[in-house]
């Protein structure tokens, strides 16, 4: 009998504002029903639309200190004036339960994780095809949500900061065409799901099969 189970494995995706993160993200959700997303909790105000426990866990700034103090936070960082991070429990609770878990975290965080968890995780770094192409999809993405110049230039040079840790990653992905990025993206996720590290009860199953010749 195969007895063989895996345990779940955190997938970060990291990338500067535009480079098509969230694009990518939401299709390998959508394509993978053993993929779930970790939704964060964050001290910002709730845009309108956003849903509480489904876009963001949204706290105050005393009660995001608390839950880092209680170790209940896997990473956390300020980003842009407000506090980000990964509330604990949900994610350990699916890996257990062999789902894997997709992080939209940035380097910060990343390496937070790395420090915790490096074998459970895969870490994949985004990048735009050009600075040129990267700029034209914030200004576009600025008329809807009525960003100024300064935000923009602000976001230019923050992404300017993030692609510098590129090299901290296992796997990068220049994202010239949107397919074939998600492809790539899935491909990465594939191949770590049956790395041998990953599968619980694998060496009794072989040793069943020893048996047997």
């Amino acid at each position: 009998m195969n007895n063989i189970q895996r345990r779940g494995l955190m997938y970060v995706m990291s990338s500067p504002s535009g480079a098509g993160k969230t694009t990518i993200t939401r299709s390998l959700l959508k394509d993978n029903d053993d993929l779930t997303i970790s939704i964060s909790a964050t001290t910002r105000k709730r845009r309108a639309g956003e849903v509480h426990g489904q876009d963001y866990y949204f706290v105050t700034t005393d009660e995001f200190r608390e839950m880092v103090d209680n170790g209940d936070m896997l990473e956390h960082a300020k980003v842009f004036d407000n506090y980000y991070g990964t509330p604990r429990k949900p994610v350990e609770e699916a890996l257990s339960s062999g789902k894997d878990v997709i992080f939209d975290i940035d380097w910060q965080g990343t390496q937070q994780l790395s420090e915790i968890a490096r074998e459970d995780l895969v870490t994949v770094f985004i990048l735009p095809p050009a600075r040129a192409e990267l700029e034209k999809r914030l200004r576009n993405r600025s008329r809807d949500t009525l960003e100024s110049e300064t935000d923009i230039q602000g976001r230019m040079s923050k992404a300017a900061d993030e692609m510098s840790h590129y090299t901290e990653y296992d796997y990068v992905i220049i994202n010239r065409d949107v397919d074939e990025a998600i492809q790539k993206a899935q491909l990465i996720l594939d191949a770590e799901r049956i790395k041998r590290r990953r599968m619980v009860g694998l060496s009794d199953f072989v040793r069943g099969l020893k048996g047997g010749l």
